[in-house]
Order: C-alpha cells, then structure tokens, then sequence
C-alpha cells in the first residue's frame, strides 16, 4: 500500500475528476517549461545579434532552421512515445513501461547518432541550399557544426522528457529545463562576449546547457523508478522489443514525417527569404522565434491534452475527451489574443529586443501582421493535435505531413511569393496559412466520430 500511494505521487491519472483543472495543473508546468526553452532559444539570438549584428542574426536563423530540421525524428518518436505510454497507464499495464522505455530510448539514441554523422559529413552542402548569404555563412556553419555534433544529447533529453509526461509528471521536466536555460543564459554571455566566439559559442552553450539536463533528468528517472511503478534494468537498454518496437515505429514514422515535412517545407521557405538579402535574412531569424514561441505554446497544451485524451482512450472514456478538447481551445485562444495585443501596441520595443539596425527594424514592421497570424495558427491547431496524436491517429498524422508540410506550405509560398510577386513577405505569409491545416483535418476528424472507436496502440502480451 505505501509503495502504491508513493506511485500515485508521481503518475496522475486523467481519466477522472476535473477536466479544466486537471488540464491547468498539468499543463502550467509544461507551458512554463517551453517558456524557458524559449528563453534561452531566444538568448542565442539576442546575444548574438547584439554581439555580431545582422551577420550573427542570420547565422543564428540559418543554423538554427537546419537543427530544428534535424530534430523531426525526437519530435516524431518522442512524441509517439509520449502517447504510448499514457496508454499503458490508462489501461493499467505498467509492468510493461520499463521494455517499452527502454527499447524508445535505445532506438532514438542510434538514430540520432546516424543522422549527426550523416549531417555533419554534408554541413556544407545544407548551407548553400539554404542560399546562406555570404556575410554570415561562416558563423552559421559554426553554429550548425556544434548543434550536430551534441543532437544526441539534445534527443535525449526528448526522449526522458516525454517518458515523464507520458506518465503524467509536468513538474520535473520544468525543473530541469530551468536549469539547462539558466546555464544557457550564462554561458552565451561567457562565451560570446567573454571569449568572442560568436554564433559558435551560442550553440556551444544550448548543447552543453541541454546535455546537462538531459543528464539530470535521466538520473532522476533512473533513481525514480519504483515511485513511478515499473522495473526497468540495465538490460532493457541493450536489446529492442520488437513488439514495442513496432508499436513505436507505427505511431512514430507519421509523426516523424508529418514534423519533417514541415521543417523540410520552412527550410525550403527560408531558403527563399534568405536569397533577399542580409536583412531579411536577419528578419527571418526573429520570424523564427516567434514560430518557435507559437510552437512551444501550443506543443504545452497539445502534450497536456494528447495525455490526457490517450488515457481517457485508454480507459475508454470517451465522454471526456470533448471537454478536453474545449479547455485546450480556451486556453490557446486566450494566449494568442494577450501576445497578439502586445505585439500591435508595442512593436518597436518587441522587436527593437532583437537589434537596433534601422534596415532590420523596417523589414521587421512588415512582418507583424503575419506574426499575428503565427500566433492564431498555434491555437487552433493545439487542441485537434491533441485529439490525432492521444487517439494514436496514423492516417491523419500522415494526411497533414503531405498537405501542411509539402503540398500547401510550399504551394502557398511559392504562390504568394512568385507568382503574385509579394516577395519574401508572400513566403511568409504561405508558411503562416499552411499552418492552420492541422485544424481543419483535425475538426474533420473529431466530426466523423472515429476517434471514439480507435484500438489501443497497445496490445496484449
């Protein structure tokens, strides 16, 4: 009974209570974690562009595009995880988290290897694809070098990250990603400013920053283990459940694809934005930032809710996951009307943060009203995002990779951009619309009923 109750301190269990409650609880410290990680996402940049100016803007946006690109697979099969696990709990088969973790981790850790060896042999090449102008080509591949070198230790803080929240824990992860973005914080200052290593010195401080907490949060969950009900040994990292294996690449590959294709389509977008100069190179850097910080926003209240949904799936009670998806709508909503308003009273001082260049800040005032846009983007599409990754929807992860990330983000910026001449502001606006795609076939979705009837992504053993 005592070994029980210390497991209930550390699992939640969303399949009853208050929905908006439970939502808000869970949600806050994931909200306030992406809200760090922003902060020290963004300290890369403002660091930087005070240091370096517009050069170390771009380096900063151009390597920042090809390591959020080589992060589609920790996003895709972390995520998947995520939502495997909540679905082991809701149907009360912990016994089995401990294989199921431990072939994830095992997984994802070889493929992150791979893909650093394989990017690191074609840095090169990725920078004239991405048309990098020549000011800053040699900061941002210094940036991009480092990023690929430490993509093992950002995966795997991904993947310990979604072990927790699967199983209902915000808290933790909020602790240690307020470590990793106070360390990063420091050593951009120290490294940028105090031994001038430019963009360099920024990605070495988001690599040794995440790695360090990546490696808190793996002893925690280590030393935690029987407090969060299940056995997990040493063994279970050295072999792959073939079973668990394919249950994780079945969810995985459509959310890996879906977040490739959209970062494939954005590098391809910037590629463009990038062929206009400096400073719209520079401008397309902050642009970035603020879709990560839409990103960020709406993946909190999209990973509370996917929990929450995968549970309640899991428990079959359906009745739940509407309201659940209300709560998270109401939520996203609110957030994007607050930051919106502040970005119309106040855009001189927003983005004057960044730099303080005169042709930066020009080009920059052209891009609020898509900021605007980024924004409602993100919320809409939370809440759908809950309902296809917590149901462990295949077909719509990989409808939406094919139509928001090729098809209608390309399509629409090359429309906008070339075709009706709008230039680089066409591009973005193309990227902003294609952006409420997930919305539309998620309210699809969740119309048609199927989501009631889905099978567990989890079988019996």
């Amino acid at each position: 009974m005592e070994k029980q109750k210390k497991n209930e301190q550390l699992i939640t269990d969303f399949t009853t209570g208050s929905v908006p409650k439970q939502l808000l609880i869970f949600a806050a410290p994931l909200f306030l974690s992406n809200m760090l990680q922003i902060v020290y996402n963004m300290a890369d940049m403002v660091i930087v562009g005070r240091a370096l100016g517009k050069v170390g803007l771009s380096a900063v946006a151009v390597g920042g595009d090809i390591t959020n690109f080589l992060m589609f697979l920790a996003m895709g099969f972390s995520g998947a995880g995520q939502v495997i696990i909540s679905q082991y709990i809701g149907a009360n088969r912990r016994d089995q988290l401990g294989r199921f973790v431990g072939t994830m981790f095992t997984f994802l850790t070889i493929c992150a290897l791979l893909l650093s060896v394989s990017c690191l042999y074609l840095r090169e090449s990725l920078m004239r694809l991405m048309h990098t102008p020549a000011e800053s080509f040699d900061q941002a591949l210094a940036y991009a070098t480092v990023c690929m070198v430490g993509l093992v230790f950002i995966y795997g803080y991904n993947i310990v990250s979604a072990v927790l929240r699967g199983m209902g824990d915000s808290r933790h992860p909020f602790i240690f990603i307020s470590i990793a973005a106070l360390m990063n914080i420091f050593l951009d200052l120290l490294l940028v400013f105090g031994f001038h290593l430019g963009a360099m010195g920024a990605a070495l401080a988001t690599v040794v920053s995440q790695g360090f907490s990546f490696v808190c949060c793996a002893v925690f969950l280590w030393h935690s283990r029987e407090r969060f009900g299940f056995e997990i040994k040493g063994k279970d990292f050295a072999r792959l459940d073939r079973e668990m294996l394919k249950q994780l690449i079945g969810l995985g590959v459509p959310m890996a694809l879906k977040s490739a294709s959209v970062q494939f389509s954005k590098l391809f977008v910037n590629s463009w934005i990038n062929s206009y100069g400096v400073e719209v190179s520079a401008v397309a850097g902050i642009a970035g930032k603020f879709n990560n910080i839409s990103n960020q926003i709406s993946n909190a209240v999209n990973t509370a809710g996917s929990s929450m949904v995968g549970q309640n799936i899991g428990a079959e009670k359906y009745e739940r996951v509407p309201r659940i998806l209300i709560t998270c709508a109401a939520i996203m909503l609110t957030v994007a009307t607050t930051v919106s308003a502040v970005l119309l009273l106040f855009p001189t001082q927003v983005f004057g943060f960044f730099t303080d260049e005169a042709e930066v800040l020009a080009v920059a005032m052209e891009f609020l009203p898509i900021a605007v846009l980024i924004f409602y983007g993100g919320a809409f599409r939370a809440p759908m995002n809950a309902l296809v990754n917590g149901s462990g929807n295949y077909t719509i992860n990989f409808i939406t990779a094919i139509l928001d990330g090729l098809l209608l983000r390309i399509g629409l910026a090359l429309l906008f951009g070339l075709a009706l001449n709008l230039r680089y502001i066409g591009f973005w606006l193309g990227d902003a619309l294609a952006s409420f795609t997930p919305f539309w076939l998620g309210m699809i979705y969740y119309l048609s009923g199927a989501w009631r009837t889905r099978k567990y992504l989890i079988k019996d053993r």
